[in-house]
């Protein structure tokens, strides 16, 4: 794992994240919510932005990209679908594209379930999935423009992911996401640990940006749809997987 990271909060639940080469200099913010914050962060590492990579045209995402890119030249590389950078994409990726930051390089993935331009990015060697707002901790994104059954399977793909594997959220909804899969799945006991937790952490102020793929398999209700007991929370026993998750998921949208 080559790959060096800085996390820090942006706008009000953001998570920006800068991801950067240590071999070459070559570093990326991951999505521009906010130029300032950006910029701020770059001068609390030193490091020197070259890139951006963006995991979908929400504005949320990507309101700070034209500052950032007047101000430091970077290359932005953003999904082939996305139309909110009218004339500000170096790069535009799709599916199967490898992308890479000096000496680093990732898989684009198409996710189009929580909007239909969204992709993620896979550092398979880095064991680093930049996952936007597909996933969360121990929640997942709503759906704007997408469709359910793509956002099950996008979380699949990332649920077959070694366990290992880091991923980066674009949100930090953890306290309210913990709530919620408490009462989805009561009885579990790794996730009862993990949201006193969260309770603490929220609390302290800090920011949780980051997870892994095991901590979720293990807390995620969307990521267990599969598992008896969820199907049983929502009164689908013996349905098929994809069809709890989208129950689950429209009771997560009520509360």
């Amino acid at each position: 794992m080559n790959a060096e990271l800085h996390l820090f909060r942006c706008l009000n639940d953001n998570v920006g994240a800068l991801i950067r080469d240590p071999e070459t200099g070559a570093c990326a913010s991951i999505d521009a919510p906010e130029a300032p914050a950006v910029d701020e962060a770059l001068a609390h590492t030193g490091w020197r932005l070259t890139d951006i990579l963006v995991t979908h045209g929400h504005q949320d995402h990507v309101q700070g990209v034209g500052a950032l890119k007047e101000r430091h030249g970077a290359r932005v590389v953003a999904p082939a679908a996305c139309e909110t950078l009218p004339g500000l994409v170096d790069v535009a990726v799709r599916e199967g594209d490898s992308v890479t930051l000096g000496g680093l390089a990732a898989q684009v993935w198409e996710t189009p379930g929580h909007c239909a331009d969204h992709v993620v990015f896979h550092f398979a060697d880095d064991k680093l999935l930049v996952a936007g707002d597909v996933l969360f901790v121990m929640g997942c994104g709503r759906v704007f423009g997408g469709d359910y059954a793509s956002l099950f399977t996008a979380l699949e793909r990332v649920r077959a992911l070694p366990e290992d594997t880091r991923a980066i959220v674009g949100h930090d909804y953890t306290l309210a996401n913990a709530r919620f899969a408490l009462k989805a799945d009561p009885d579990n006991a790794a996730l009862r640990e993990r949201a006193a937790r969260a309770e603490t952490e929220a609390a302290s102020g800090s920011l949780w940006g980051m997870t892994t793929i095991g901590e979720e398999k293990a807390t995620n209700p969307f990521l267990r749809a599969q598992e008896p007991a969820l199907a049983a929370s929502v009164g689908m026993a013996g349905a098929d997987p994809s069809d709890v998750f989208r129950a689950l998921r429209e009771w997560k949208n009520k509360g």
